[in-house]
């Protein structure tokens, strides 16, 4: 029986104070070797040390990753990978880790992606995607030097990226990934040409992974954290960036314009549901006592760990099989507290714990996880908080200027690039707004107008017109209310 202090310790183990062991000891599990079946770089090896791979791995890690506007986000969604984006986000801000290394990493929410989702009233889309970024920041992430953090929509260009990739894009591959065809509750050997495909079947669920590969490769990210489920997708967008390097590349000797990302696979199993412990935690669960949201206060914790299902043999013990109900909520102990030991080690320890007693240990620990984040939360909510506001629009800013770079590179290579204006036409007034891309400060801010190539009366009466004007992704009143509040 696991002793008394253990007992302690476990409860006392915050999860948000340790590193994820994954990120810090190994940064790329031996399992992703299989994903690709030629060696990185040509190399059949790799013999460096620990310490030189994860020297040589912040030096050049560039990390993108999304999550979907659904609102709060659920104890999966945490410990599957906002944890995950906590801990780069704190190291890379880490002195003694970095040196001379420039690890960036990009979080966003992927708002774009949630259109595939048609039911959703604009109102109740708008609070969701606050909701989301709130959480995002509740948790402890913020735009820093690093670090940025926007909405996938504030950035045009991943639209139009996705544009350019999906006409390289095999409808063959995309027909079959498997996102589609579970999203619409098809078989997985289900085919494009089926009567209940076609019926259902709409263009933007199935292009979905080209827009997941624009995301990626606008940012030239190295690495992608994921679950197993999304390798698949990953996979299509590291055969876009070769594609897309390889039809354009004039020389044997001429740079990639794509680097190829690698997946990273979350070291946490996935959290089951609370209610019905064989399906996945989901904000989908028409029962909220089926998940626990990372803003639950320590009372709604314990009362759905308590209502948990489970089953009424005595003891405690690990087998997913046949005790679905008690192996999730062992799993969820262990990734909460980051322990080391193995499900069926911890299974082992408490064999003789009682149920209610057991379920206590469990909501303790989770309690302890997520001490802290609800206050945030709703301290950001407020209406009269302008912190969130503010960071949308740095995050925007920062993430267009980045985006920005790699789009001018790939209108050149596709002779897309602004034609310069022909000898004896009128110049803009402003000789700032003129000229190719290749002039536009990165750090301008993202939602400044320009006027390319007008007469100057024309320009002089379109700046006049937009004058004043500027975008804010959340005014402090609701939408409905958003055109009052700036009378």
């Amino acid at each position: 029986m696991l002793s008394r202090a253990r007992c302690g310790d476990l409860r006392a183990f915050s999860a948000r104070k340790i590193q994820c062991r994954y990120y810090s000891d190994e940064i790329s599990r031996p399992s992703q070797h299989g994903i690709d079946s030629k060696p990185a770089h040509g190399r059949e090896s790799d013999e460096r040390s620990p310490k030189e791979k994860a020297h040589t791995f912040h030096q050049s890690r560039r990390v993108f990753s999304g999550i979907q506007p659904t609102g709060v986000p659920h104890l999966g969604n945490y410990l599957g990978a906002l944890r995950q984006w906590k801990f780069l986000h704190d190291s890379s801000a880490n002195a003694a880790l970095l040196s001379n290394a420039k690890p960036e990493q990009y979080f966003s929410v992927v708002d774009l992606h949630a259109l595939t989702s048609t039911d959703i009233p604009g109102p109740e889309r708008w609070r969701l995607r606050k909701e989301s970024y709130a959480s995002l920041m509740a948790i402890g992430l913020k735009n820093s030097l690093q670090t940025t953090l926007f909405f996938q929509s504030d950035v045009m260009y991943h639209a139009e990226l996705m544009w350019i990739l999906s006409t390289i894009a095999s409808t063959g591959y995309l027909s079959r990934m498997t996102q589609w065809k579970s999203k619409l509750n098809l078989p997985e050997n289900a085919d494009i040409d089926s009567d209940e495909a076609t019926a259902k079947l709409k263009l933007g669920l199935f292009s979905y992974p080209v827009l997941q590969a624009a995301d990626i490769l606008l940012y030239q990210a190295t690495l992608v954290p994921v679950g197993e489920d999304q390798l698949q997708h990953i996979e299509f967008a590291r055969s876009l960036a070769r594609s897309f390097n390889s039809h354009l590349r004039q020389t044997a000797e001429s740079p990639n314009l794509f680097r190829v990302p690698r997946p990273a696979l979350s070291p946490a199993r996935r959290i089951m549901s609370l209610k019905r412990p064989t399906q996945k935690m989901s904000k989908s669960d028409a029962d909220p006592k089926s998940r626990i949201l990372i803003t639950d206060t320590r009372e709604e914790i314990h009362a759905k760990v308590k209502g948990a299902i489970t089953d009424s043999e005595p003891g405690i013990s690990f087998d997913p099989e046949k005790r679905p109900g008690v192996s999730n909520l062992i799993e969820i102990l262990r990734t909460v507290t980051s322990i080391s030991d193995s499900a069926e080690k911890i299974a082992k320890d408490l064999e003789h714990m009682t149920m209610r007693a057991f379920k206590e240990m469990v909501a303790d620990n989770v309690s302890e996880c997520l001490r802290g984040i609800r206050e945030s939360f709703l301290d950001l909510m407020e209406p009269t908080n302008h912190t969130l506001n503010d960071e949308v629009r740095e995050g925007a800013r920062k993430a267009h200027a980045r985006a920005s770079w790699t789009m001018k590179n790939v209108r050149n290579s596709l002779g897309l690039q602004t034609l310069k204006i022909p000898s004896g036409e009128a110049e803009p007034e402003n000789a700032n707004d003129a000229g190719e891309d290749d002039a536009h400060d990165p750090q301008t801010d993202v939602h400044e107008v320009k006027i390319r190539y007008c007469k100057s009366e024309t320009a002089g009466a379109i700046q006049e017109a937009l004058a004043g004007l500027s975008k804010q992704s959340f005014p402090a009143s609701e939408p409905e209310n958003s055109a009052k509040s700036r009378s």
